[in-house]
């Protein structure tokens, strides 16, 4: 049973041609017989090889338009059959099934066509049925038949059959068996999800999730950590979909803390200038500016010490003037939609810098579902893509917010919803003064953020702290008026949050007490 098995009959059936002509060469000029169906059959006999088709083997012609062509006794029985069985044996000696030892199917483009907003006809059609039913059946008589599912194991199916004298191992085909499972499972999941998605069924009684392995990371969080990184096939431009320019192999901690530099620079759109610089999934200064460089600058400005060994994310072309200055100090990652040829010339002399070019910026507002794992379970939730803009901010004070502090407010808003909970942010005049983050008390992160402003002010060579005349973002409602107070204390003018604590009232009084105006928005951004 694990044995090697010769190979001298194969099934070949396949959507995605890549490679197929040389694999399926390779595998005549070794002996081994071709059965095949539909484009498939066509693609080899136009290469020149012999094919039999699948219709000769059982009898039957494919049919409804190709819906039925592989489901029959003398395919399934040539999979599943046990080779050191007399009963199957003699099953297959009555019925005239041939045993098929190598399966090579990749499926209908299910994934490909709902990414390209196919209508839902379109999209059932192209749900593979006798694919699977083929793979699944290889894959548990791995025993005696190998399963081929992806175009990159080909190579690896020839350098076997060269190791073992036209055969293959049990060991080699327990791992093409494992990966055809894992195939099958991706598929469904795909299935099932854009399926509940369809019919709006927003909290189906089971769900799926699968990935494909990107790369193998060197370690996790830690580095007793074992860790992978995987893409779920979306194509939302961020870190998974970059192109590396430069620079080592991204880590654990890179992956993350960049796709959180991205996710926050991209609130931002591209007609402005904006760069984010993030440390441990926090954003330790956040700008925008007439240019590119200088809203790096006073981004960088807002926490010159936590910037060292950052990640810098854009919003516009990275361009040479900015690779510079952005080059003073050493940064783990940046990340842009663009960069031109200068600013390679710039980052290439510095050889560690991981340098990504995303190609766009992600649409924040695009419906995602995220999922975290818990002991025992997973919580799913929809993204937070919530926007506010100046019609929903509802004034709660006497006084009403300046032209520039709406301005602000907006941009402390945006800030704040990628900021671990509980967040204040200072922002003054386009870019940030001062965050904290998560903290247990709101008071507490207020006076962080106060201090880092006045951390600020003695970097920069600053007369006063720059939270003098700045506003403040709450990711969620003051629970008393200490938080507020103390903002007012560092010098803040005017404050947004969400509003609905059952202290509102109090809050409202001890900003009208201090001459602050402060908006509600009625949403809130936890981020934990």
């Amino acid at each position: 049973m694990t044995r090697p098995i010769p190979l001298t009959r194969a099934l070949i059936s396949v959507s995605d041609k890549t490679g197929l002509v040389d694999f399926a060469q390779a595998l005549a000029a070794r002996g081994v017989e071709l059965l095949s169906t539909g484009g498939t059959a066509k693609t080899l006999r136009e290469a020149g090889l012999s094919v039999r088709d699948v219709a000769d083997l059982t009898g039957f012609p494919e049919m409804m338009d190709g819906r039925v062509k592989t489901l029959h006794p003398k395919v399934h029985g040539g999979l599943l059959a046990l080779r050191d069985n007399e009963e199957h044996l003699a099953a297959m000696e009555a019925h005239q099934i041939e045993a098929i030892d190598l399966l090579v199917v990749n499926l209908y483009p299910f994934e490909e066509t709902v990414a390209k907003g196919a209508d839902y006809d379109t999209c059932i059609e192209n749900i593979d049925i006798g694919g699977p039913a083929m793979i699944r059946a290889a894959a548990k008589n791995h025993a005696f038949v190998s399963t081929v599912v992806d175009v990159e194991d080909y190579a690896a199916v020839l350098e076997e059959l060269d190791a073992n004298d036209g055969a293959t191992s049990y060991p080699f085909r327990q791992r093409l068996a494992q990966i055809a499972y894992a195939r099958t499972a991706a598929y469904d999941a795909a299935v099932s999800t854009w399926m509940a998605g369809a019919i709006g069924e927003q909290t189906p009684r089971r769900r799926a999730f699968a990935g494909t392995l990107a790369q193998t990371l060197r370690y996790g969080e830690n580095p007793h950590q074992q860790a992978a990184f995987y893409l779920d096939g979306t194509n939302r431009p961020g870190v998974a979909t970059a192109k590396q320019l430069q620079g080592k192999e991204l880590s654990y901690n890179n992956i993350n803390d960049t796709d959180a530099a991205y996710e926050l620079v991209s609130e931002f759109g591209t007609e402005k200038p904006a760069v984010a610089i993030i440390k441990h999934a926090n954003p330790c200064g956040v700008a925008t500016g007439k240019t590119v460089i200088e809203a790096y600058k006073r981004a960088f400005d807002c926490d010159r010490t936590s910037a060292f060994g950052g990640i810098i994310a854009l919003n516009q072309t990275l361009d040479a003037a900015t690779a510079e200055e952005i080059t003073k100090i050493f940064s783990e990652v940046i990340i842009a939609p663009s960069v031109d040829d200068a600013a390679k010339e710039v980052i290439a002399k510095k050889k560690n810098v991981r340098l990504l070019e995303t190609g766009g910026l992600p649409d924040i507002t695009a419906p995602i579902t995220t999922y975290r794992q818990v002991a025992g379970g997973f919580l799913v939730q929809d993204k937070d893509n919530g926007v506010i803009t100046l019609d929903d901010l509802k004034v709660v004070t006497e006084r009403q917010p300046s032209e520039q502090e709406l301005k602000d407010l907006l941009f402390a808003w945006k800030v704040a919803k990628h900021v671990k909970s509980n967040a204040i942010i200072y922002v003054k005049d386009g870019a940030t003064v001062g965050v904290g983050a998560g903290q247990m008390s709101r008071v507490d992160s207020t006076r962080i953020a106060a201090r880092k402003a006045e951390d600020m002010m003695e970097a920069a060579g600053l007369t006063e702290t720059p939270t003098k005349g700045s506003v403040v973002a709450s990711d969620a409602f003051f629970p008393f008026a200490d938080g507020l107070i103390t903002a007012a204390e560092a010098g803040a003018t005017a404050i947004i949050q969400p509003g609905g604590s059952m202290r509102d009232q109090e809050v409202i009084d001890a900003a009208n007490e201090r001459g602050l105006a402060m908006v509600f928005t009625g949403m809130r951004h936890f981020r934990h």
